[in-house]
């Protein structure tokens, strides 16, 4: 059952949490409300709160779809996608008041087995969105649990954005084993946060690598924070440094790998394997299996998504994919199983656990003149012609802004010229033998 009888959400700095009946109750209510919309999708602009997580809740008991998005979308990237999927409603939007867009014109029904949808490349460009099965969703949120050895003692802050699949991974995992959810919009670097995830005893923490770097310029002391036994990370590569440090401050560390196309997490790193297995990215969750081909990761599971969806046609599809995910991600599996990523055959970045398409970058860029974009660890470079520092500063503020993610992110270099291949195509290689 899903949510588990046990599972309870607690409202950061409210006394009492939501669980048994009430809940079942307060699902129930808002399933009725949306009852009342008429038939198709439900976008919802996922906030770390109650309402949004009872629609979520909601649409799941009522077997409808429902993509899960950043609600700060701009009013026109938000209408770009409504125009693209026909959504039935939008709810829960800063820039759109709630309610139904423009008609559903010709829209099909979506396919029975799709539940939640999420998208692709974070605030870039034009995202596809990810087709999850009831199936999928509930066979990662089953085998997460059990990698992590969630009871229903648990208690876990929402420390990432729900409307990311790490986020949501998180919600899903505790809800099934019968733990409990901390809901607070607070982040980590406002006190709020730390003042309730005591206050409620919480007892494990999510994080991507730019947090952990956070938490390290913090000082942060786990004696501080008594119940805090376990962290979890995903969401790109944690240096070996941060690892030793952060594993030292805590009970259980698990290092993971994943991606939304496999609902959240494909592969965990127990930590009783941390020692002997530095750098690896874990064997594969269970139910699930790893395999190399040709050089690249593929994950075999009933997690895997049901396929993209570029248009309303799309959802109603059903499984694209038979279980068989290719990530694009580079790597190899030693002896024990244990997964070793090396690079990715994709051009994806990820900036505070965000995806980052690097063409999107370059397209957003282009009347600054020539430009192109690498990847690092947790970062993007790019690297402009004939710019001086002020003017490479000054760019990346603008796709900090544009993109919504702390300009810190994008490290802008000067080039006299940028190297070409003899196609005339950027050598990408060279510029990042540079970096």
């Amino acid at each position: 059952m899903f949510p588990h009888p046990r599972a309870r959400l607690v409202v950061a700095g409210e006394p009492e949490g939501l669980g048994g009946d009430e809940l079942v109750h307060r699902i129930t209510r808002t399933a009725d409300a949306l009852a009342r919309l008429r038939p198709g999708p439900l976008f919802c602009g996922m906030r770390s709160n109650l309402a949004s997580v009872l629609r979520y809740l909601a649409a799941w008991q009522s077997g409808r779809p429902i993509a899960l998005l950043d609600p700060d979308l701009s009013a026109g990237a938000l209408a770009a996608l409504a125009g693209r999927f026909k959504p039935a409603a939008l709810l829960g939007f800063t820039h759109a008041a709630d309610g139904s867009p423009p008609a559903r014109r010709d829209a099909p029904d979506p396919h029975p087995d799709l539940a939640v949808l999420l998208a692709t490349s974070g605030s870039t460009g034009n995202p596809k969105l990810v087709r999850l099965s009831r199936q999928a969703v509930l066979a990662n949120a089953a085998a997460i649990a059990s990698a992590l050895s969630l009871v229903p003692d648990e208690i876990a802050p929402t420390s990432l954005p729900l409307h990311y699949s790490y986020g949501l991974s998180v919600l899903n995992s505790h809800l099934v084993a019968g733990a409990s959810v901390m809901l607070t919009e607070a982040g980590l670097l406002e006190r709020s946060f730390w003042t309730h995830l005591d206050a409620h005893r919480c007892t494990s923490l999510a994080a991507v690598p730019y947090q952990y770097e956070m938490l390290r310029r913090l000082r942060f002391d786990r004696a501080e924070h008594p119940a805090l036994t376990t962290f979890t990370q995903a969401g790109g590569r944690l240096s070996p440094e941060l690892v030793t440090e952060f594993a030292g401050q805590c009970d259980r560390f698990y290092v993971m790998y994943g991606q939304t196309e496999a609902t959240a997490r494909i592969a965990v790193l127990p930590p009783d394997r941390l020692a002997d297995k530095p750098g690896s990215a874990g064997v594969a969750i269970p139910g699930g299996r790893l395999s190399i081909d040709e050089g690249e990761v593929v994950f075999h599971g009933p997690n895997v998504m049901m396929g993209y969806a570029e248009t309303a046609a799309d959802l109603a599809r059903g499984d694209d994919l038979g279980g068989v995910l290719r990530t694009g991600d580079l790597g190899w599996l030693d002896a024990d199983g244990f997964l070793h990523i090396t690079g990715r055959s994709k051009r994806i970045a990820k900036i505070f656990g965000v995806r980052i398409n690097l063409d999107d970058v370059e397209r957003l860029l282009r009347d600054s003149g020539p430009v192109a974009a690498t990847s690092g660890d947790d970062r993007v470079t790019v690297w402009a012609e004939g710019l001086d520092a002020a003017g490479c500063a000054g760019l990346a503020r603008r796709l900090g802004a544009e993109l919504r993610l702390h300009w810190s992110g994008f490290d802008v270099r000067g080039i006299d010229r940028l190297p070409l291949l003899a196609t005339g195509k950027v050598d990408y290689r060279a510029l990042e033998s540079q970096a």
